[in-house]
């Protein structure tokens, strides 16, 4: 049976859902510019040359999602996962010391739990752009696994909140990344 399709409307597909959402969802995020490069201090600053752009800290799972760019090639860390991370090369090339494989701009790259791994921007890249989606922590270790620090979630929405502050930007401006 056919139902009629609801005044001013020509094409059923286009009718949009008519039920109320869960009421405990938590509403979208939709960051429009999160590439733009035209207010520099959205991006969290990490060395001279490495900032990130962070567009999600998921508190609950203990993820977060940011853009990092590089702009100076050269070791950037060596660590360990506790979970997993998905990563997506929008611009430049990196690569892992202890891998064969060079992700470029379009590569996907999934890295398992457990991975140790050094992150280099190879020499004749100036700028890397990636984005990253960390499940757990980061665990800094040096060449024989001897812990040197870690981050997570929450040294990660941290150092945001420090540097949102710092910059004028206040310290609830994070607010807006968090889930």
């Amino acid at each position: 049976m056919n139902k009629p399709l609801a005044q001013g409307v020509a094409d059923p597909e286009r009718i949009p859902y008519q039920k109320p959402q869960p009421r405990d969802m938590r509403p979208d995020m939709v960051i429009h510019d999160a590439m733009s490069q035209n207010d520099p201090r959205v991006w969290v600053p990490l060395t001279a040359h490495i900032a990130v752009r962070p567009l999600q800290f998921n508190v609950t799972q203990g993820q977060y999602t940011h853009v990092m760019r590089v702009t100076k090639a050269g070791m950037i860390a060596r660590h360990r996962h506790s979970g997993g991370v998905h990563a997506w090369v929008f611009k430049g090339r990196w690569l892992y010391l202890e891998h064969d494989w060079v992700a470029e701009e379009g590569s996907y790259i999934y890295e398992p739990p457990g991975e140790t791994h050094t992150l280099v921007v190879p020499e004749g890249c100036n700028e890397m752009i990636t984005l990253f989606q960390v499940t757990g922590s980061l665990m800094y270790v040096d060449p024989q696994g001897v812990s040197t620090g870690y981050d997570d979630v929450f040294t990660r929405l941290d150092k945001a909140r420090a540097h949102y502050t710092s910059v004028g930007l206040g310290e609830n401006y994070v607010e807006r990344f968090i889930r």
